[in-house]
């Protein structure tokens, strides 16, 4: 985590401080500076322990409270907005008995941290999160390592019910790191496609893929995005950011695509960037990569074109720029829109 807080408000608690800030040099601790024992590693505060937490609260990946679990709640219950942006929350008691995951145990990462301290510590940690008592899937943390985007988070809480109440899951993966999960639970089966997925009798379903699936069978689903496509781009100098993004959406729509999945937008290198290309990866938080004309002249396109290479050096753009870093297939190949811009996508392969 980048950020970690530990606050502590009784002698004990400051050794214990102390303790973790020896385990985890990069943490910082904090105290009251009427209990300050000269310590320069810790923080003395002067303002009162309830500013000081919210404080915390507010600037912190993850806040380790040393004191007890009724008064943290107390303190920070105000201030609570949503699971996807509050820090993980962490209470230890004054022996080191206890370390409890309080708030933020999946996204936030809290559990996992209270694992970690726990053994550090030599203590017990208590976690209440069914699916980690259960021993199950964690829906809602399904591809975090590998970057996936869950489609629609309105799923997540009906299909989590499902996995800890061990009723039938199915899944179907097309795309994404297979890795994402080492052994599944007996409740839980695979399908090579979405027809047998269909047909199972599955109570929900996992589905990772890059292609945007049916409403009805979405609604019994957590679909995650793995950001597999790349798109690749033929243009011109003065082609304008809505132009590109009007030719993306409708390769994506007519292509049953999904833009969540979208790796990378790539093009040819040119004397100078394109204007609009640099605004369309800014507004769509997406990375835009460039390709020396040299590299895509070898590379193998269905649809070469001796214009472009009068004008470019090489015979393909779009295609040959998203095989290139995709190292993938094509699977969207070029599409034009006279006069000025030309889109194809491939898929990259794990």
């Amino acid at each position: 985590m980048h950020k970690v807080s530990v606050l502590a408000i009784t002698k004990n608690g400051i050794i214990i401080g102390e303790k973790l800030k020896g385990l985890f040099p990069n943490w910082d601790v904090f105290a009251p500076e009427k209990l300050t024992n000269k310590n320069n590693e810790i923080t003395w505060y002067s303002e009162g322990t309830t500013n000081k937490i919210i404080e915390l609260f507010k600037n912190s990946n993850a806040l380790i409270c040393l004191f007890s679990l009724g008064a943290v709640i107390r303190l920070v219950a105000p201030h609570l907005k949503d699971k996807k942006i509050d820090p993980a929350v962490i209470v230890i008691d004054d022996k080191t008995n206890f370390v409890i995951s309080v708030l933020s145990g999946h996204i936030g990462g809290a559990n996992e941290l209270t694992q970690e301290i726990a053994e550090k510590l030599n203590a017990l940690p208590v976690i209440t999160t069914a699916a980690d008592v259960n021993k199950t899937i964690a829906v809602d943390l399904v591809g975090k390592e590998f970057g996936w985007k869950i489609d629609d988070e309105t799923t997540v809480t009906k299909i989590s019910a499902h996995m800890v109440n061990e009723e039938s899951i199915g899944v179907y993966q097309q795309v994404g790191n297979k890795e994402w999960y080492k052994q599944l639970p007996k409740n839980v089966k695979i399908y090579d496609s979405l027809d047998e997925l269909k047909k199972s009798n599955s109570k929900a379903h996992l589905i990772i893929s890059d292609r945007v699936i049916d409403n009805k069978l979405s609604q019994e689903s957590v679909i995650y995005r793995p950001e597999s496509l790349v798109i690749g781009i033929g243009l011109h100098w003065d082609t304008t950011k809505e132009t590109i993004k009007e030719g993306i959406e409708y390769c994506l729509d007519k292509f049953n695509l999904s833009s969540k999945s979208i790796a990378k937008l790539v093009s040819i290198k040119k004397p100078e960037d394109v204007k609009g290309l640099i605004e369309l990866g800014e507004e769509m938080k997406i990375p835009v990569e460039y390709v020396d004309r040299e590299e895509l002249a070898e590379i193998i396109t269905p649809n070469p074109s001796t214009t472009v290479k009068a004008f470019e050096g090489t015979a393909s753009v779009s295609e040959a720029a998203a095989i290139k870093v995709s190292k993938g297939e094509l699977i969207v190949e070029k599409q034009k829109f006279p006069p000025n811009l030309t889109v194809a996508i491939a898929r990259k392969m794990e």
